[in-house]
Formats: C-alpha cells, structure tokens, sequence
C-alpha cells in the first residue's frame, strides 16, 4: 500500500481524542455548544489569547469557517483582498462569491499579500462604482507553507487601520507557525494582530473541526445566527468541544504540530542533500521540491503526493505534506527512494543555514 504525503488529514485523530470520545460517550450533555467539553475549550482559547471577552466559535470544516465568518463580516456591496493562491479563491468552490461577495485577487510568487498590493487595491476600486474592498484575507501558514511573520502581521495590521479594513486570518495550520520558536508568534499574537482568525483541528490531530476566535467587538453582532442560518450549529457539538479540549487541555496541539514540522525539516534536508531546489523556501509542514519528472514516476510507486506545477521540461514541483502522525519510517523510505535515483548524488547534510532552507531551529 502506497504512503500518502498527500495532505495532513489522511489518518483519523489522535488516539487520546478517540479515547475521549468514547469515555464520554454515555455522558449526557447539553447540545449547541453548550456543553462542559466547549465550555472548557473556550475557557483555554481565552486564556491562550489573554482576554476573557473573546469570542470563540467551535465548526466543523475550513470552508465552512471562512463562508460563515467572511459572510457575517460584509455588507452586501463589499469584497475581500487576497493573494491568488488563497483558498477562498482557489479550493472552496467559490463559496464567498455564493454568498454575493468578490474576491480581489492579487499575484504573489510565494502566497503572501504585501501592503502594497493591498494599497494598489483600494487605489483601483476606489468608489461607489465598484465593489468595495472591506476584508483583508490572508493564511497563516499561506497555501504554500510559507509564514506572515510577526513583523509582516504588525505592517498589516497597520494598513488595515489606516484604511478602516477587516484583516482575517485562515489558520488551517496554524500549528506548524505557533509551534516553532524561530517564528515567536503566538495565539494571543494572532489575536492582537487580527481582527478575527481560525485555530484549525482538521489538519493537526481532529476528526474534524476549526475554531474561530473574534476580537472585533463590532464583527460579532449575530454571529450565532449566522452559524445557525448556514447550517453549522452542531445539536452535539460535544463532538466538536471533546476533540478540542484534548488537544488544548495539555499542550497536545503544539506537540501534534512539532511532530508534522519534525518530519518536513527532514524531509526538506534530505532534497536538499541531493541537490534539488524548491519552488518556495521550506518553512512548515507543505514542501515543494523541484525534481525529475522520471522521479517523480519512481516515487509514485511507493508514495501518493501532489504533482504541483511544470517548471520545464524535464522537471516539476511536487507537494508533499507530513502530518502530526507522518512517522519516521516512512520519511526514511521516501529519501531512499530518492538516494535509488540518484546513487552518487547525495552529500553531507546541509547547515540549518543553507540556500533554500528557511527553518532556523529544531522541532
């Protein structure tokens, strides 16, 4: 049977949400999120973030997350900002444009919006002729693994005040950001810097599940109606708060995520090692090596992944993604398979420091 690389949701969950699940299985509980379970992970988002006043939200999916959160945020005459490769523009079936709002998209090589492009959107629809830009869309990590830094949060926070704009952040995978040191970034960072963001729990250790957390006072008038409008108010939400509250309760979201970012950086040397380049520096748990395309034939034998895009003739990017239960073993056969190919090619490990490699430290 063939190793996915694919995504980081192809196992179920982590064996301590499966245990938590049937050991409170017969337990009744109040439903729509008014459970104990919800109740605690909401107590631990506030405090993660450092204000009891947060609103927190618990749903089930990404798309979801962003159709309700984006829909509830805009009047109807109003759009979003966000880099091409953004996925309300690119995987979610244009679920924002359903709900009546445009999307501007703008160019970037490695995923991330700068202030500039979004100056050089208000600059081109700048009045009542035109559907106004209003929220600032961004990932963290970005579709292409790479980091809005700290500092890069704080410029954008900056235009977004300057310009009276709404700046949200898709957290999908956030964990592999907050999890590494290099990056100092942490939730209540991405609280203060942002005027509402998701926690995703699909990709790091949940059946299913994101949490949105809203500091914006004036953003969260009727957002519980909005959940409930859109279908997304869960009668057993305890599915949702028992995942949650495993994963928040002692650090096992943090420790999932350095698991998926322990394996990308080996990942990442070994290409590197072999002499291939990535399309984008590697910096969380989705790289992008650049290699043969009768490589990429050998490795389909053995190993499922995304052929990303052609670079020429002879040579593509993949993606692969390690999760928070990639194990070593199976690293180990995806960099034999590549030393197969290449039997007098491989050199000694790279520096952290290395052309090509942005991870700094350890996980």
């Amino acid at each position: 049977m063939k190793y996915s690389f694919t995504n980081d949701y192809s196992e179920g969950a982590h064996p301590n949400i499966l245990e938590a699940l049937v050991r409170s299985n017969l337990n009744q509980e109040n439903g729509y999120g008014y459970d104990t379970h919800t109740k605690n992970t909401i107590k631990y988002i506030q405090e993660a973030v450092q204000d009891k006043n947060a609103s927190v939200y618990l749903l089930s999916g990404g798309t979801q997350t962003n159709l309700i959160a984006i829909s509830s945020f805009l009047r109807p005459y109003e759009a979003c900002i966000a880099a091409h490769t953004g996925h309300i523009a690119v995987h979610e079936t244009g679920a924002i444009e359903a709900t009546g709002h445009k999307i501007y998209t703008v160019h970037s090589d490695d995923g991330k919006l700068r202030c500039s492009d979004i100056e050089n959107t208000l600059n081109m629809h700048h009045d009542e002729h035109m559907v106004a830009p209003k929220l600032v869309y961004i990932s963290n990590p970005t579709e292409l693994g790479t980091v809005y830094t700290k500092q890069e949060l704080e410029a954008l926070r900056n235009i977004c005040d300057t310009h009276d704009l709404i700046l949200y952040c898709d957290g999908a995978r956030l964990g592999t950001v907050i999890c590494q040191a290099q990056f100092d970034l942490t939730l209540s960072d991405m609280y203060r810097l942002t005027d509402a963001f998701f926690i995703g729990g699909t990709k790091n250790g949940a059946l299913l599940g994101e949490i949105l957390v809203i500091r914006n006072n004036t953003l969260k008038k009727g957002m519980q109606y909005n959940i409930k409008q859109r279908g997304a108010l869960l009668a057993k939400g305890r599915v949702l708060g028992i995942q949650f509250e495993e994963l928040f309760r002692d650090g096992l979201y943090v420790h999932l995520a350095k698991n998926a970012m322990r394996h990308a950086r080996v990942l990442s040397i070994g290409f590197h090692a072999f002499g291939y380049k990535f399309l984008v520096a590697p910096q969380t748990n989705q790289i992008f090596p650049i290699i043969e395309n009768e490589l990429i034939e050998v490795l389909q034998n053995n190993f499922d992944f995304y052929i990303w895009e052609k670079v020429n003739a002879t040579h593509s990017a993949i993606r692969l993604v390690t999760s928070w239960a990639t194990t070593d073993d199976a690293v180990t056969a995806l960099i034999d398979a590549i030393e197969k190919y290449n039997p007098d090619q491989y050199g000694a490990p790279p520096k952290d420091d290395a052309p090509g490699i942005a991870y700094t430290d350890k996980v």
